[in-house]
């Protein structure tokens, strides 16, 4: 076998939360086939603070800057502060990859290549790894996963125990109405007529605190939804797997946060309008459910492999609806309730006593 590299880079420059969390398997099977290595990872922030304190992970850096050329700027900056053995990238513009290649490191810089439509994202980076001979066949079956310290695992049970009531009927299930793109955005009234649904039904109800973004709109839950308080994305995680020691279920679009709520332990039912589940869906995962709905599956203008070049992306404005997406709109909330029944039903809540170690 060959000997384990000493200096790793991995550079995910993509923007997004749940980029990153896609790319934690990468990071934590570098870790383990390399072990007593550097390992440094190059993202944006606020994604970089979930690999602060993961012990997989020797330093997180970030761009110094938000202006034009930052990513490359900051790729160079690592290169020249210490040059890696071997280097991998998620990041493909500003001529990022060619950098790389010239620093002499074993390089993979095309984590992208020939996609198919049904391959889910991470996996995809892990089997392209794995055919590198960079990770073994078992590496290729693991997801993602955020590293809690005690102190945090502590945080979000408390942040619960004050919200949730002393006794509850059912599990309690958290609504991510924000979608950071309106294109992937459930209409609000959906929300509200999900809330009330799974209120009736005895669930405790809550929500991640956000600054307003759309006015009035925003105010899609009364009373009857507790708000989670403004944590960082650690603290939020915290609280996702509090949710999931008590059983319970996180329900939002194709963003950051729900892919967060899986890589902290719970359960998720995944919104997919835009964006293909059969790419980009969570899947089960170690034991844990999920269910993925595709809204409009046969839509024409839908690219799984190409989503930024779909003629919504960026507007939002459907070619098929002038109301707004219709695809997101296609998804019925009786299919949501139905789907936090079953994944309730498969993972009945348990009181944070019951295990030694929780995370």
């Amino acid at each position: 076998m060959r000997e384990p590299y000493r200096e790793i880079l991995v550079v995910d420059l993509l923007g997004g939360i749940g980029d990153l969390i896609m790319l934690l398997p990468v990071v934590h099977g570098l870790a383990r086939r390399n072990p007593g290595g550097s390992l440094r990872v190059l993202t944006h922030e606020p994604g970089a603070a979930l690999l602060r304190g993961d012990p997989a992970v020797t330093r997180v850096l970030t761009p110094r800057h938000g202006g034009a050329g930052a990513e490359r700027e900051a790729v160079a900056e690592a290169l020249a502060a210490r040059r890696p053995d071997l280097a991998v990238t998620t990041t493909r513009y500003d001529g990022i990859p060619d950098l790389l290649a010239a620093s002499g490191a074993r390089c993979v810089t095309d984590l992208w290549r020939r996609p198919p439509p049904d391959e889910p994202v991470g996996e995809r980076y892990l089997r392209i790894l794995l055919a590198e001979g960079l990770l073994r066949p078992e590496d290729a079956l693991a997801r993602p996963a955020v590293r809690l310290t005690p102190a945090e695992i502590a945080y979000g049970e408390s942040v619960l125990a004050h919200r949730l009531p002393a006794v509850t009927v059912r599990p309690p299930v958290v609504l991510i109405t924000d979608a950071g793109m309106d294109v992937k955005r459930w209409p609000a009234g959906r929300w509200r007529e999900l809330a009330a649904s799974l209120a009736r039904r005895g669930h405790p109800l809550l929500t991640p605190d956000a600054p307003p973004k759309r006015g009035a709109e925003d105010a899609v839950f009364g009373p009857e939804v507790a708000t989670l308080p403004r944590c960082g994305l650690r603290g939020l995680a915290a609280c996702f797997a509090a949710v999931a020691r008590r059983g319970g279920v996180v329900v939002g679009g194709d963003t950051g946060p729900l892919r967060l709520a899986a890589a902290a332990g719970a359960a998720t039912v995944g919104l997919f309008g835009p964006t293909w589940a059969g790419r980009y869906g969570l899947g089960s995962r170690d034991g844990v459910g999920s269910a993925d709905l595709q809204g409009l599956p046969g839509c024409p203008h839908r690219r799984p492999t190409a989503i930024t070049e779909q003629p919504c992306w960026w507007t939002a404005e459907c070619p098929l609806s002038p109301a707004g997406p219709a695809c997101m709109a296609d998804i019925p909330v009786a299919s949501v309730v139905r789907a936090v029944t079953r994944l309730c039903a498969g993972r009945p809540a348990r009181h944070p006593a019951d295990d030694a170690d929780p995370c």
